[in-house]
């Protein structure tokens, strides 16, 4: 069943159940199949104005059709984007943050906080 405010038949119904079936194919139990899916097509409506309420993260981030899966699935360290770490490092005040590499600034914030 799609996220409340979904209609069965419409292209965020369809964009739903398509997206469930995905996750289903590749391992995931039913209940997470649903939330990867409602979440996924919460966040798309948000992102194209259909939602009354939007988180920041929402608008702002990659958009979820983009990223597909950038930050799971993958043995290599998962967290934050660049962008993320970026912004982290100018809260801290940083110096040579514009120059520095995802690593760099990992590396940089766990300096600054140690």
């Amino acid at each position: 069943m799609p996220p409340r405010g979904v209609k069965p038949g419409s292209k965020r119904g369809r964009q739903y159940e398509h997206i469930k079936d995905s996750q289903k194919e590749q391992g995931a139990s039913e209940s997470r199949a649903e939330e990867i899916a409602a979440r996924t097509v919460n966040k798309e409506k948000a992102r194209s104005g259909e939602s009354r309420t939007r988180s920041r993260t929402s608008t702002q981030d990659m958009s979820s059709s983009r990223r597909g899966g950038q930050r799971s699935g993958t043995n290599r360290q998962k967290g934050r984007t660049r962008d993320q770490l970026y912004e982290e490092a100018k809260d801290m005040g940083i110096e040579g943050r514009s120059s520095m590499n995802k690593r760099d600034l990992e590396r940089a914030i766990a300096g600054k906080k140690s």
